[in-house]
């Protein structure tokens, strides 16, 4: 049975950093740490409380529906920081594994819990697609023209009330257990592909493209139904504002020099 846990807002005690053991994980937003038998998620200085409790939110979404992740214990503020206490993940993610072993184990591995992600309603969830929205339009790198059919392209695209992660890759996976779902979102399955196709791009085609031919082998979707939410996730990456993502990025968007689309 489902245990409801309260996340009520508490001040960390003042010996909470020396609670605080080695680093596990860094990111733009936040830096993720052992906290005795727990792990700590500490938002950066700046990051709104509304991420954190919203992380949170998502934590007890998913543990209701009796997925692999870490379950949520307290919000907690330190200095004016945010952070959320969880069950420690597994230490190795399946990125690293992706290092030093062999691509199609990792991958089938991963597209059976993207899979398994997405059989879950996301029903009380953000839709995707109002997410995707506002990012684009938070794009600085996108010309008015662009965005503005961006925009109407999108509403093109099937809304679907299916649980997606947001922002699923292999370091996000440790074991089979799945971390950082602040993104998660209602939506269709093909476009949460798609984003992952996005973020493996970046670090090798290849890779992205086995991800994409390994999910949609399953039968479940189809690669155009993928590849149709390029634009529009693309676009939406760029407001995440990652430099040497940029050119690839408009590319995607289908942005060109002379700005058309």
């Amino acid at each position: 049975m489902w245990r409801i846990v309260a996340m009520l807002p508490t001040k960390l005690a003042d010996d909470t950093m020396s609670k605080i053991g080695r680093t596990l994980g860094l990111g733009k937003q936040a830096e993720v740490y052992e906290f005795g038998d727990l792990a700590l998620k500490l938002y950066k200085s700046g990051v709104p409380k509304t991420s954190a409790f919203r992380e949170a939110a998502h934590l007890a979404f998913v543990e209701r529906n009796g997925l692999p992740a870490p379950r949520v214990h307290a919000v907690k503020e330190y200095e004016g920081r945010w952070a959320v206490v969880m069950d420690l993940a597994p230490n190795e993610s399946l990125g690293e594994g992706l290092i030093s072993s062999a691509r199609a184990p990792i991958l089938q591995k991963m597209v059976l819990i993207h899979q398994e992600i997405h059989t879950r309603p996301g029903t009380g969830l953000a839709p995707l697609k109002a997410r995707l929205a506002v990012n684009i339009r938070q794009a600085c790198a996108l010309p008015e023209g662009d965005r503005k059919r961006l925009l109407q392209y999108l509403q093109t695209l099937p809304d679907g009330d299916t649980l997606c992660h947001g922002d699923f890759h292999p370091w996000n996976v440790h074991g089979s257990v799945v971390v950082d779902w602040l993104d998660a979102c209602s939506g269709h399955p093909a476009a949460d592909v798609c984003r992952t196709y996005i973020l493996l791009r970046q670090i090798d085609l290849a890779l992205a493209t086995d991800y994409v031919e390994a999910y949609v082998s399953t039968g479940s979707i189809e690669a155009d139904q993928v590849f149709a939410w390029l634009p529009p996730v693309a676009a939406a990456r760029l407001a995440e504002d990652v430099p040497l993502e940029q050119m690839d990025l408009l590319q995607l968007a289908g942005v060109t020099e002379s700005g058309s689309f």
